[in-house]
C-alpha cells in the first residue's frame, strides 16, 4: 500500500529543487499531484509529463501564490480539476540576501511577499475545502535559518520564522476541524543552487554537520510524505528539522 494512495496534493514552487522532489516522491507514493511554477515554464511542463508517467493524475498551474487573488484562483482550479484537496505543501520561496546596511526596502518586501504572504494566501484559500472535507494536512516549508537566524539573511530568516509562527497558530485554530498544520525546516540541502558554489566552501559546511554530509531534496520530501500521510494523524503544530543534526 502506498502511503498517499487516493490523496490529492498541491505543491507550490515545484519546478526544481526541493519542490520538484516533493512532487515526484508524492507521486511515487500514489498521490495525485497539482503543482505550481512561475518562470520555469519548460521545467513545469516536463514535470507534469514525468508525474503523469508514474500513473497518477498531475497538472501544473502557472501561478504566483504571493498574489492573494491568484492563490484563490489556484485553489479553486485545483479543487475543480481534482475534485478535492487533501495536502497543501507551501514550498515556493526566494532569497535576496544582503547585509542589513545594504538591504533595500524592495528586497525585504519581495522576500516577505513570496515566502510568507504566499502561505497565508494559499492556506486561507484552502480552508473552506478542508473544513467541508473535515480534514486536511498543511505543510509549510520553513528553514533552520528561521530558527537560528543568519547574517546577511535578515529578510529570509524573518520570513521563515514568520512561517513557523503562522504554522503553529493555524494548528491551534483549525485542529478542532481535523486540519493539521506542520512545518519542515531543511538545513543544508544540496540542490542546483548549491552546485554553483565553490566546492571547498560546500565541503566546509558538510564537515560542520554532525552527519558529515549535505541533505538531498528527497530527505525533505520524505518528511513531507510522513506529514501528509495517515501515519501522522496525531502530529500538528510541529517543526520537523531535516538538517543532519545541524541545530542539535
Amino acid at each position: 500500500m502506498k502511503l498517499l494512495e487516493g490523496k490529492t496534493a498541491l505543491v507550490t514552487g515545484a519546478s526544481k529543487g526541493i519542490g520538484r522532489a516533493i512532487a515526484l516522491t508524492y507521486a511515487d507514493q500514489g498521490a495525485n499531484v497539482a503543482f505550481t511554477y512561475l518562470s520555469s515554464v519548460e521545467k513545469g511542463q516536463a514535470l507534469e509529463e514525468e508525474l503523469t508517467a508514474k500513473g497518477v493524475k498531475a497538472k501544473g498551474f502557472r501561478s504566483d501564490a504571493s498574489k492573494y487573488d491568484a492563490a484563490q484562483e489556484l485553489i479553486d482550479g485545483v479543487v475543480k480539476e481534482f475534485g478535492g484537496l487533501d495536502i497543501l505543501v507551501n514550498n515556493a520561496g526566494i532569497t535576496q540576501d544582503n547585509l542589513l546596511m545594504r538591504m533595500t526596502e524592495e528586497m525585504w518586501d519581495r522576500v516577505m511577499e513570496v515566502n510568507l504572504k504566499s502561505c497565508f494566501n494559499t492556506v486561507k484559500a484552502s480552508c473552506r475545502t478542508f473544513m467541508k472535507q473535515k480534514g486536511g494536512s498543511i505543510i509549510n516549508i520553513t528553514s533552520v535559518v528561521g530558527i537560528k537566524g543568519n547574517a546577511g539573511q535578515g529578510n529570509y530568516a524573518a520570513s521563515k520564522a514568520g512561517i513557523i509562527g503562522f504554522t503553529k497558530s493555524i494548528a491551534l485554530e483549525l485542529g478542532s476541524r481535523n486540519i493539521r498544520s506542520n512545518a519542515v525546516a531543511p538545513g543544508f540541502i544540496e540542490t542546483e543552487m548549491t552546485d554553483q558554489l565553490d566546492e571547498k566552501t560546500v565541503q566546509g559546511w558538510r564537515d560542520a554537520i554532525p552527519l558529515k554530509r549535505g541533505g538531498q531534496p528527497e530527505d525533505v520530501a520524505n518528511a513531507c510524505v510522513y506529514l501528509g500521510s495517515d501515519m501522522s494523524t496525531y502530529v500538528s503544530g510541529q517543526v520537523i528539522q531535516v538538517d543532519g543534526g545541524m541545530l542539535t
